[in-house]
């Protein structure tokens, strides 16, 4: 923690404090603050959402190793408005169903995000950049759009980064966890701190638990279904197989969408339609092709927020 985050915390307690360049200087001499290496450093350009709950952030810091062997991947999610730390789990894995578990706690205690930004990896990409994904799926059915960075841009992944680095810093340069329990208890108390009493810079030295508020959409007991109008084409996609029939012929889908029910509208040029899953198109049809089966791209939106 800084000068400038140690004086924000004593003026709290209404204790009388002297310059941050004077803090600054005892810091470094005790060895607390480290001078940058490498020469200047070159802020992103930041881009900030206008209120809580529009998009979070979410990632997996780098596996740590714990006393008894065990890999520890750290899951976070961040509130992009407030900085607000939702969630910080320590996994075994990064498996789709230990996602989809924390995902399930956190939007139970914080309700649902209107979008998650995340990076092209597994489980919520993959390594082609962003591809669909049992995970997507299940966001978008919850009506939470999944927003993917562009590949080789880190600057639109500086909080997360950011985050990261402090994580770091302030937790596992001072603990030696014994097992995923124990790091779920060092974490927990981590994230008290830095929700409720650790002053961020991008804030004005304010909380993050200043800007937050938990969203009103709430999640729902049980998963909705797609609804489709009555006079639309409705397929429903094989359980083992890509493909769903239109006009005699087969035509490619997401393995990602087995077993959902997907529409078949017409699109602006003649003999075109696009195969929708709700209001996101996942793949498209021509008719006026020879070949039976039109590969669709399966690459969901992949851009930077703001």
């Amino acid at each position: 923690m800084g000068a400038r985050k140690l004086l924000r915390c004593l003026e709290r307690e209404g204790i009388e404090v002297p310059v941050a360049s004077t803090v600054h200087a005892v810091l470094t001499r005790h060895g607390r603050i480290e001078p940058p290496r490498g020469g200047p450093v070159h802020p992103f350009q930041r881009f900030e959402k206008e209120a809580p709950n529009q998009l979070w952030q979410m990632d997996f810091k780098g596996w740590v190793p714990l006393a008894d062997g065990t890999p520890c991947h750290p899951l976070t999610m961040v509130d992009d408005h407030s900085r607000y730390a939702l969630c910080v789990a320590a996994c075994g894995n990064q498996q789709n169903l230990t996602v989809q578990g924390q995902l399930e706690q956190t939007f139970r205690r914080y309700g649902l995000p209107d979008a998650m930004f995340v990076d092209n990896g597994t489980p919520w990409g993959d390594s082609s950049g962003g591809g669909w994904t049992r995970l997507g799926v299940w966001l978008l059915k919850l009506g939470v759009e999944l927003i993917y960075s562009r590949p080789y841009h880190p600057q639109s992944r500086g909080k997360n980064e950011r985050f990261h680095r402090t994580l770091k810093a302030e937790v596992f340069a001072f603990n030696r966890f014994r097992d995923l329990h124990d790091a779920q208890r060092g974490f927990d108390r981590w994230r008290t701190i830095y929700n409720l009493h650790r002053p961020h810079q991008a804030l004005a030295q304010e909380v993050p638990a200043s800007r937050y508020r938990p969203s009103i959409r709430s999640m729902p007991s049980t998963l909705p279904a797609v609804a489709y109008g009555e006079h639309e084409i409705v397929r429903r996609v094989p359980l083992t197989k890509d493909y769903v029939r239109f006009a005699g012929r087969w035509w490619k889908v997401p393995k990602a969408f087995h077993g959902e029910y997907v529409a078949i509208r017409p699109l602006s040029t003649d003999g075109k339609f696009g195969i929708f899953f709700a209001a996101h198109q996942i793949g498209s049809i021509d008719l006026t092709q020879s070949k039976s089966v039109n590969y669709v791209s399966e690459q969901a939106s992949t851009m930077s927020p703001g």
